[in-house]
């Protein structure tokens, strides 16, 4: 009898690191400093919230460590929720990243990078054409192994690396700059203090989220209850120091009240100290950037459908692992598929905003796991969550004062949200009735 292939563990230390880091920095890091700058008016009070929002990432990454010594198996995040609540519950959030969070994200994403490939390379093919040619591309590098996508990952993450050192060397080398100074606060704490504080928190807690989809991949580590643990933590600190270094020198450069002012604060950082052609590069860096996040999606999330497609709730044929290269070429297919059209579309930014508050459903939700792996076994070896349950809750409430903000400002798209992962539940009974043989 012929064995069927499996995943193969060719991932270490290194590639968990890159992965992680590869999730959480894409395009936003180079531009969203400006929306947080329009909330809060003080370069302390800016700086201030960036580094909030990195601990809260950080506690995340603390409770998704733990998750994974614990549970270090293919699907990651869907494989926790699986276990510790239903196979339904797992079955929605797999549901929810294919049709939107994931692959949306994805195709908003290639179409930022088509559209910095055309104003660097001055080319007129359409922006569509440009992002699904990129996803094609992610798509059959990703198909020739684990190591490939990988490798390939890793080396548009140092270039990402590399984009955000320019930028603060030339921002803190290159221009006379004023020190960051002045008041704390910049209103008296009251309600609309705090309110304002919260909108603020918003895009930095989007722009630190992507930790989680490391574990999609931990059933090709080597070690996984060691590496993936070691690769969050180090990714996540990473990430903070980078988030943290490029709104200083934006402070730096710009001031407070520049900063609020430009939509493109990372290019009108390198143009002040570098005219035209320095705009000109963060150009390339922020393209190299979106391209990182498409190449790091490509290798993560398929693993969850291919879990999905094992679990016998959803297309069989989804699960299966190429005998050559070790890796579910029909999931990765999928993903690069539905992420094109979506791109060729044009709706991708419209379906964005309806899931925004679902995504941190998810967050919280898996946190919370926490306590029921601890109750089944409480002293397990590996990785624990330092200062739980403490750290835990405080990562399970801001997750959730995210989704009751994001419902409270946009009633309407998150209502499409909630509809769409509602959706999912008569499709997840479909599945257990007799699962489709296409």
């Amino acid at each position: 009898m012929t064995t069927a292939p499996a995943l193969a563990r060719r991932l270490g230390l290194f590639d968990a690191t890159m992965i992680v880091m590869g999730g959480i920095i894409g395009s936003g890091i180079f531009i969203n400093p400006y929306v947080v700058a329009q909330k809060v008016h003080t370069p302390w009070l800016i700086l201030g919230v960036w580094l909030f929002g990195g601990l809260i990432a950080l506690a995340g990454a603390f409770i998704y460590a733990e998750l994974a010594a614990r549970a270090p198996s293919a699907g990651g995040q869907y494989a926790y929720l699986r276990e510790a609540y239903h196979p339904s519950i797992a079955f929605l959030y797999g549901w929810t990243l294919l049709l939107v969070t994931q692959t949306g994200g994805m195709a908003a994403v290639a179409i930022t990078f088509a559209r910095y490939f055309q104003e660097l390379t001055q080319t007129r093919i359409p922006d569509g054409v440009i992002a699904v040619a990129t996803l094609a591309i992610l798509t059959a590098v990703n198909c020739l192994g684990v190591r490939a996508g990988s490798t390939v990952q890793s080396i548009l993450m140092l270039l990402k690396i590399g984009a955000i050192a320019v930028l603060v060397l030339c921002g803190a080398l290159l221009s006379g700059g004023t020190a960051i100074h002045g008041p704390v606060l910049d209103a008296p704490i009251s309600l609309g203090f705090l309110t304002g504080l919260g909108a603020a928190m918003t895009p930095v807690l989007f722009a630190y989220g992507g930790w989680q989809t490391a574990s999609f991949v931990s059933g090709e580590m080597r070690r996984p209850e060691r590496d993936l643990p070691r690769g969050l933590l180090l990714g996540v600190v990473g990430v903070v120091i980078c988030y943290a270094a490029v709104n200083w020198v934006c402070l730096k450069v710009l001031g407070a009240d520049g900063l609020a002012s430009t939509t493109t604060p990372a290019s009108a950082v390198m143009r002040s100290v570098m005219g035209q052609r320095g705009a000109r590069w963060i150009a390339l860096g922020i393209a190299i950037s979106t391209l990182g996040f498409l190449s790091q999606g490509m290798l993560t999330a398929p693993r969850v459908y291919f879990a999905m497609a094992a679990d016998g709730l959803f297309f069989r044929h989804v699960a299966t692992v190429s005998r050559r290269a070790a890796v579910p070429v029909v999931a990765i297919a999928l993903q690069g598929f539905l992420a094109g059209v979506i791109a060729l579309t044009g709706r991708y930014e419209q379906i964005l905003n309806y899931v925004v508050s679902v995504d941190f459903i998810w967050f919280g939700m898996t946190a919370a796991t926490i306590f029921v792996f601890r109750e089944k076994a409480p002293a397990a070896a590996g990785f624990r969550v330092p200062g739980h349950p403490w750290t835990t809750v405080f990562f399970v409430v801001a997750c959730f004062s995210v989704v009751a903000n994001t419902i409270y400002k946009y009633p309407q798209n998150s209502a499409v949200g909630l509809l769409i992962l509602l959706a999912g539940v008569p499709v997840y009974f479909y599945w257990r009735k007799g699962t489709p043989t296409l």
